[in-house]
């Protein structure tokens, strides 16, 4: 894999030099199939890039690095930066390119979409979809309420409704709904426990992991300080900062800026 320049040991997260077979901090021996996609050309001290991704999970591939050197970088089952084995990536998922010295992402109307990881509180929309630990959720405005009676003057029984309006649908694997919770009042919290909608078996979710909110027509999702953060689909394309998380498939990779 020639985009593989160096790797971030799995133990510690130092740099390990590249032939190297065991790590000088920890002594963490290096994955066989890094040593061998480890390939240093002397052209690269001379051409550093100006951004790279480091792999942060990915099935037995942790801790790869992959260097942004080109005008545009394509992610994909095929492309300039290929995950084969990932079956949630497509053939052409992804572009990572320069544009006036910005580096962008842009989602090449893949399947299953880009997640950029949520910083702080960000406004959202009816329809977007949103990544919680290992749960998928599309926030969806609550149907119309329809309490009026039939024609015979009968009344639709049901449990009872509390005022809300909007609510979040789980996406299951295949596409189909799982799910579907309505908030009480104007806010929805997810977590692992003592929210509204709770996953105490998920090992990525924190207690508290984040919140939506409405107001006045608008929405805004709030990460909670969770440890795994909270992931928002990109719709079109977007600018990335040092430091930004993403998830393609089931790739996360970390954005690294040179500011050298």
């Amino acid at each position: 894999m020639e985009q593989a320049r160096n790797y971030v040991c799995r133990s510690c997260s130092s740099g390990v030099p590249m032939g190297h077979k065991f790590c000088g901090r920890c002594g963490e021996a290096v994955p066989p199939e890094i040593v061998s996609a480890q390939t240093l050309y002397f052209g690269d001290m001379q051409n550093p890039a100006k951004a790279k991704l480091i792999l942060i999970r990915g099935e037995g591939m942790d801790g790869l690095s992959f260097h942004l050197k080109a005008e545009q970088h394509i992610v994909g089952r095929d492309g300039q930066l290929p995950f084969p084995d990932d079956p949630f990536v497509s053939r052409r998922h992804a572009n990572f390119f320069y544009r006036n010295g910005k580096l962008v992402v842009r989602d090449e109307g893949s399947l299953n979409g880009v997640y950029i990881r949520v910083r702080g509180t960000v406004e959202i929309t009816p329809g977007d979809m949103i990544l919680a630990g290992e749960q998928l959720f599309r926030l969806e405005m609550n149907p119309r309420a329809a309490d009026g009676q039939e024609p015979d003057g009968t009344y639709f029984y049901s449990s009872p409704k509390h005022p809300s309006s909007f609510r979040l649908v789980q996406i299951l694997q295949g596409g189909s709904t799982g799910m579907a919770v309505c908030a009480r009042g104007n806010a929805l919290q997810i977590g692992r426990e003592g929210g509204d909608l709770n996953f105490p078996g998920d090992l990525y979710m924190s207690g508290s992991h984040c919140r939506i909110e409405e107001q006045d027509g608008r929405f805004t999702l709030a990460d909670l300080s969770s440890r795994n953060g909270t992931y928002l689909r990109l719709k079109t394309e977007r600018e990335l900062g040092h430091g930004d998380y993403l998830f393609i498939g089931r790739k996360l990779l970390r954005v690294e800026l040179n500011t050298n």
